[in-house]
């Protein structure tokens, strides 16, 4: 069976791109499983840069989408796109402009604005880097330290959504739970309102991680993957959070989004 190939989509900015490739990501979803491929130009600043971008398109075919703020390098980009026939959207443009009416002001052209080196910054940066010393139990005198503490099997999300949690500014440990090994006993120390338990239907957790150890070249048949050893785990699971008491979410079919704002939701109600 023959696979289409993938649309590419350039996300061109003076940034890092990350707004643009948000927006494309999420309007490819609308159209999932056509595959789109995402070609991100990070810092395009001269044009020099403009020219590869145009180049590239012209060569492998593809969209061009944009978030510049200077105006010389979009006017380039626009006017080199009409005149190779390639589809661009520009996605400040507009937003800046229109703003601009309603401000009366001129807005400040300036790149990068998005991601100042703020106290803000180092705070995101400071929770990443703790979400990935304590992630999956490498490092239990984390949960002391957490604004989070994530509890679950294998394969409920743990770590994405740990993650997540970090670049909205929260320090997250997150505590796999097995049956052949108690959970830390600082779980039980610890603020149960801070804890937060991810349950799973078993038969989607027999297909995620089916998928998983295909991915790894594994037979899928392993145990891992068997369906009374996953009850055994979600059983084991069940029985730590009600001894703890912790406010539980069904991650079954939710987005990780979705999920980090369930839990932020509840974060917020407590402080």
């Amino acid at each position: 069976m023959d696979h289409p190939l993938p649309t590419r989509v350039y996300v061109v900015s003076d940034s890092v791109g990350e707004t643009g490739e948000s927006v494309v990501r999420a309007a490819a979803m609308q159209f999932h499983p056509a595959p789109v491929e995402i070609v991100r130009a990070p810092f395009i600043h001269d044009f020099e840069g403009i020219d590869k971008v145009v180049n590239a398109i012209r060569i492998h075919g593809g969209i061009v989408v944009f978030t510049l703020v200077i105006p010389e390098l979009r006017d380039d980009l626009i006017t080199k796109a009409q005149q190779y026939d390639i589809p661009h959207i520009d996605l400040l443009g507009p937003v800046v402009a229109t703003l601009g009416q309603a401000l009366r002001q001129e807005p400040r052209r300036q790149p990068g604005m998005i991601h100042p080196l703020d106290e803000d910054y180092f705070k995101k940066v400071e929770a990443v880097e703790f979400a990935v010393k304590y992630d999956d139990g490498r490092d239990f005198s984390g949960i002391q330290k957490a604004d989070i503490i994530l509890l679950g099997v294998s394969r409920t999300s743990k770590t994405p959504l740990s993650m997540y949690l970090a670049h909205k500014r929260f320090k997250v440990a997150n505590v796999p739970l097995v049956p052949e090994m108690q959970p830390p006993a600082a779980i039980y120390t610890v603020p149960k309102d801070k804890i937060i338990g991810l349950r799973i239907d078993p038969d989607k957790l027999n297909v995620i991680r089916q998928e998983r150890l295909r991915t790894l070249g594994l037979a899928e048949n392993a145990t891992y993957a068997n369906v009374e050893r996953i009850k055994l785990e979600l059983a084991f699971a069940d029985k730590i959070m009600s001894k703890i008491g912790c406010v539980i979410f069904d991650v079954s079919n939710r987005a990780v989004e979705e999920t980090a704002s369930l839990v932020m939701d509840h974060i917020e109600r407590i402080q």
